[in-house]
């Protein structure tokens, strides 16, 4: 894609939601952390509910060591692999408390040496809770950049990269979040919604998905009797 033209699908993106926000609900950046870790393969919603009761007992890795694992997978136990996924938060939890005085770092390497913690799940973290340029690459993202040819790669690393040396300095803030939502809702995996996307003209994917066909407005004739 031209470099005009990925300035323009950004601008677009902006306009539209200027101040993009994380769909995972958390109270400061430990919650924030625990919420991208359980997300993995589970809904933003899924997690939501199931951290609701959680979040409002536990906000510190102090306080899910003392929880313990048994009593965090009654309260995770509606996402997947939640035996996998609670062993994994108590885990780290017992990290930062031993060595980070129970704080988030807001460092890459520190983060993905926690258990559970990858480099999309820091990425997240470092963007939304410590304000980093970073860009989390999903599935929705790694659709994105391919679909439109903004940052096509075979795999999540080529196109986070490439989407660091391609978005502009003005959007790299909010790119995640402008790509993730743009991908959630308007660039479907199965039926992207073309005739709704902002940057369809800018996009190399075709054919375009068409509109469907608008409700029929003709009156019925009346029954002959």
């Amino acid at each position: 894609m031209p470099r005009a033209d990925i300035f323009e699908f950004y601008r677009r993106l902006a306009e539209a939601d200027p101040e993009p926000q994380t769909e995972l609900a958390y109270t400061n950046p430990y919650t924030l952390l625990v919420a991208v870790a359980l997300s993995a393969q589970a809904t933003d919603v899924g997690v939501n509910k199931a951290t609701r009761a959680l979040f409002a007992a536990v906000d510190t890795p102090a306080a899910m060591v003392e929880l313990g694992e048994t009593a965090l997978k009654t309260h995770i136990r509606t996402i997947g692999l939640f035996n996998t996924k609670a062993k994994n938060v108590i885990a780290l939890s017992e990290r930062l408390v031993a060595l980070h005085d129970g704080q988030v770092p807001a460092d890459r390497a520190a983060l993905e040496s926690l258990p559970g913690v990858g480099r999309k799940t820091a990425n997240v973290v470092l963007n939304v809770a410590f304000g980093q340029e970073t860009i989390a690459v999903d599935t929705h993202i790694f659709r994105v950049g391919n679909r439109t040819g903004l940052a096509v790669g075979k795999d999540v690393v080529a196109v986070e990269n490439r989407l660091e040396r391609v978005t502009p300095a003005p959007f790299r803030r909010h790119a995640h979040h402008w790509l993730i939502l743009h991908g959630r809702y308007i660039c479907k995996a199965r039926t992207p919604l073309c005739w709704r996307c902002p940057v369809a003209d800018l996009c190399r994917y075709k054919p375009k998905t068409p509109a469907p066909p608008a409700p029929s407005t003709t009156t019925p004739p009346a029954p002959v009797n």
